[in-house]
C-alpha cells in the first residue's frame, strides 16, 4: 500500500537574525516559494502546507500553490519548540484530510537542496526501523579537537579525550543542516522530542547544506545558487 506523504514548511513572521527572512528572494522567488516549488517536485507529495503566524506569509504560501495552518501565536514564538508545531499542524490537517503516513518538513533556509536529497529522505523513512531521518553534512570542525567552551574565562575542551592529539585520529563528525526532515507522523504524535526515536542521516555535500540564519549565509546561498545555475 502506497504511503500518504504530506510536506509542510513552517515559516514564522518574526525573525531575529533577518526581518522576513522567509520572503528574502533568491532568482525572483521568496524562500518560502522555493520550498514550496521542491514539495511540488516530488511526485510522492500529496499534499502541501505551510503553517504559519503571518498574513504576509499565508498570501505568499497561497499564491505558490500551498494550503495555509494559521500557527497559534503562543506556538510562533521565539523560545517555541518547533516539535509543538509540528503537532499542531499535524493535528490540524488530519482533521480535514484524515490521517497520513509520512510527514516532511522543507524549511526555508536551505534554498540549494536537489529533489534527488528529499527523495533520498524519503526512501529511508519508509524503512521499518526508522522513525526519523534528518540530513547531514560533514563536520569543518571537530568537536573532539578544535571546539572549546569558556568556563569563567578559562578555556576548556568540549569533549575531553586525552587519546586524540590530532583532528585526523578524531572520529567523523557531523552538522545538522535543515535541507529536510522525514519522520513517521505517528511517531511524532507520541514523542516529545526526535531523538526519542530511532534517527537516521542522509548525508547532502557541503554546497547545498548551507543554512540561512544571517545575511552573510544569505549573500553565499545567492552566489552559489545562480553559480550552480549557470554551470
Amino acid at each position: 500500500m502506497n504511503k500518504r506523504i504530506f510536506s509542510f514548511i513552517f515559516a514564522r513572521g518574526g525573525s531575529k537574525g533577518i526581518p522576513k527572512k522567509n520572503l528574502l528572494k533568491i532568482d525572483g522567488i521568496p524562500l518560502l516559494g522555493h520550498s514550496i516549488n521542491m514539495a511540488k517536485s516530488i511526485g510522492s507529495v500529496e499534499k502541501i502546507f505551510v503553517s504559519t503566524d503571518c498574513d504576509e506569509i499565508a498570501i505568499i504560501g497561497e499564491q505558490y500553490g500551498a494550503e495555509i495552518i494559521k500557527r497559534p501565536k503562543n506556538l510562533a514564538r521565539d523560545e517555541t519548540p518547533e516539535w509543538l508545531a509540528w503537532k499542531h499542524a499535524i493535528n490540524s490537517v488530519s482533521e480535514k484530510y484524515g490521517n497520513f503516513d509520512i510527514f516532511l518538513s522543507l524549511p526555508t533556509t536551505s534554498p540549494l537542496r536537489k529533489d534527488i536529497d528529499v527523495s533520498n529522505c524519503l526512501k529511508k523513512i519508509m524503512q521499518p526501523n526508522v522513525d526519523a531521518v534528518i540530513t547531514i553534512c560533514e563536520s569543518n570542525r571537530s568537536p573532539w579537537f578544535n571546539m572549546v567552551i569558556k568556563e569563567n574565562e578559562k578555556l576548556n575542551l568540549l569533549i575531553d579525550n586525552n587519546q586524540i592529539f590530532r583532528r585526523q585520529d578524531s572520529p567523523k563528525s557531523f552538522d545538522i543542516t535543515t535541507v529536510a526532515y522525514a519522520l513517521k507522523t505517528d511517531f511524532i504524535r507520541v514523542s516529545d522530542n526526535i531523538w526519542q526515536g530511532n534517527v537516521f542521516g542522509v548525508e547532502i555535500p557541503l554546497e547545498r547544506s548551507i543554512d540561512i540564519d544571517n545575511f552573510l549565509d544569505y549573500k553565499i546561498a545567492n552566489f552559489l545558487f545562480h553559480n550552480n545555475k549557470s554551470q
